[in-house]
């Protein structure tokens, strides 16, 4: 096993633990029409939190592509 997989592995257990940690918000009815508050602003750790997901989802796709690549 190379590298890349390692970080594929590692990167992909993060991102679960990741988005399973954000908080709900809006469901799914509200996005089909339904009530709620739709415009949300993230603060605080919620921000941080969103913000490092998207870092850690770049790092599981860049390292599946370098995986294929290399």
């Amino acid at each position: 096993m190379s590298i890349y997989n390692y970080i594929t592995i590692g990167s992909m257990l993060l991102l679960t633990a990741l988005v399973l940690m954000q908080t709900r918000g809006a469901g799914l009815g509200a996005g089909l029409g339904g009530g709620g508050e739709v415009n949300t602003v993230r603060r605080g750790s919620d921000r941080t939190l969103h913000q490092i997901t998207i870092i850690v989802a770049f790092i599981f796709a860049a390292s599946i592509i370098l995986g294929v690549v290399a």
